[in-house]
């Protein structure tokens, strides 16, 4: 997430930096019967409005807020099951443990009446 926000830092940098010229060249034709040409050049700013580079900013930090939340939560449920299915080894390991010093009892025994 943070390469799309230098990415979008730079564009904005990229983009206010940048200017457009435009030659404009008018004719006219004096009463007396003379062609004035007269040229004009003007200089168009392509600053982008910082209100909806604002408003795009704030929409994608609240994106990253409901990401980060949803990872938070999955990483939580995923915990819970982890621990979960820890307590069920647990358990099965104990009742395995128990079989065989049941058996094992049960071998002495027999070992022990012959």
């Amino acid at each position: 997430m943070k390469s799309v926000l230098f990415s979008l830092i730079a564009t904005t940098f990229t983009l206010i930096s940048c200017t457009q010229s435009e030659k404009k060249t008018e004719t006219s034709e004096n009463p007396d019967g003379s062609v004035t040409t007269t040229t004009i050049e003007t200089e168009k700013s392509l600053h982008p409005d910082s209100a909806k580079i604002n408003a795009t900013l704030d929409k994608a930090k609240e994106k990253l807020e409901v990401a980060g939340e949803k990872i938070d939560a999955a990483a939580e449920k995923a915990g819970e099951k982890l621990e979960e299915a820890g307590k069920d080894v647990k358990e099965a390991a104990d009742r395995g443990a128990k079989k065989v010093e049941v058996k094992v009892e049960s071998v002495k025994t027999k070992e022990e009446k012959k």
